[in-house]
């Protein structure tokens, strides 16, 4: 088992009341309906835009949106791995990263007795600069903290939204 250095990771799991198959397929292709909005989150302002992931290796990870001077997309990164409905693996790119700089979000898919554990881990801080504006000023065991939190904040809007889609079937 590798460990990684202090500050590089932030790991989250959640648990989500649907089947395998149905939470990597709300995971990926309704994404865009329960990632939080708002400027923590996202590039558009208000409800203009949209996310997505294009389905397969080599996928788009995107946000799209209307901006005053047109139509803006931010590829925020490719997929690496597609294995439906057990594993994820995409690319991610912060707006303010520069050429090079790049984490990766690994997303695993367990089935449990009461529906589908789905933990997100995201690596590869400590590559980017302990100075990066993305980091806001935290390192280490606090960077760690702040992304964990922040990936938490993103699981409960998809444990909310799975639940609510479970009980509209």
């Amino acid at each position: 088992m590798s460990h990684a250095p202090p500050g590089d990771q932030a790991s989250v799991t959640v648990t989500l009341a649907v089947a395998l198959d149905e939470a990597f397929e709300i995971f990926t292709k309704e994404i865009d309906r329960w990632w939080r909005r708002g400027p923590r989150y996202r590039m558009a302002r208000g409800d203009r835009g949209f996310i997505r992931i294009e389905p397969g290796v080599g996928g788009r990870v995107f946000e799209s949106y209307d901006a005053n001077d047109g139509e803006k997309v931010i590829e925020v990164g490719r997929t690496k791995v597609w294995d439906p409905p057990h594993r994820l693996l995409f690319e991610w790119r912060a707006a303010n990263f520069g050429p090079g700089e790049k984490t990766e979000v690994e997303v695993k898919f367990q089935g449990s007795a009461s529906g589908t554990r789905v933990t997100v881990v995201h690596r590869g801080w400590s590559a980017i600069r302990p100075d990066h504006p993305a980091r806001h000023g935290a390192t280490g065991a606090d960077f760690s903290r702040m992304i964990g939190l922040w990936w938490g904040e993103q699981m409960s809007s998809l444990r909310v939204f799975a639940e609510a889609a479970r009980t509209a079937r």
